[in-house]
């Protein structure tokens, strides 16, 4: 394994027997990023993922995010909270950088935001981070060349950055407590967190 072409924040990794080939699990708040033929696995609520790839190389990785919910934005996309999307999304593109991907390349396909938490004091909370997320790669001239986005369902999603195939399928019919709970919780922690100061999510 060549980890001088390899950027981890996931410990989670595994050998998936279905599509045998190693694999990451993302949790929220967490990315992974690598030049290796892998598969890239997460489960998305109200949070987004972005998966970006340099088209030509192959070098990709994705992220799992959320903007914490910070009733004192008077815009759902600027402001304290939207510094935390922007850093989640500059740290996932830097760090393709740094490994050799080119930024003329980078494509993106972006997953997320579905209507499935209760109890956030701002509304909508996953229209705002696909409301960011859209914005961001606009902003940024990155392409985005996929797209699942909003509903009611979670989702999970499969990323082989080495191909840029994605597999995603909506969770229906699961019990999905142990999603709804993962992202209360790292909306809290980002509710903990000093939106004014320094951004330090990872």
């Amino acid at each position: 394994m060549d980890r001088a072409v390899e950027e981890v924040l996931s410990p989670n990794l595994y050998f998936d027997g279905n599509f045998n080939t190693e694999a990451v699990k993302i949790l929220p708040g967490e990315y992974y990023i690598t030049s290796r033929d892998m598969l890239l696995v997460t489960t998305l609520g109200s949070c987004v993922a972005a998966c970006i790839r340099d088209k030509v190389s192959g070098i990709g990785g994705m992220n799992h995010f959320m903007l914490p919910d910070n009733k004192l934005d008077s815009n759902p996309v600027a402001g304290a909270s939207a510094r935390y999307g922007a850093y989640a999304m500059e740290v996932l593109i830097n760090q393709l950088l740094k490994i050799g991907a080119r930024r003329s390349n980078l494509e993106a396909k972006i997953f997320g935001g579905g209507s499935v938490l209760r109890g956030f004091t701002t509304a909508n909370v996953g229209a705002r981070n696909v409301e960011f997320v859209l914005e961001y790669l606009q902003t940024e001239g990155i392409p985005i060349v996929a797209e699942d986005l909003l509903d009611i369902y979670p989702r999970k999603v499969y990323f082989f950055p080495r191909t840029g195939k994605v597999k995603m399928k909506k969770l229906r019919n699961v019990h999905n407590d142990t999603i709804i709970e993962r992202e209360q919780s790292y909306s809290s922690k980002l509710k903990a967190a000093n939106v004014q100061g320094d951004v330090e999510l990872f």
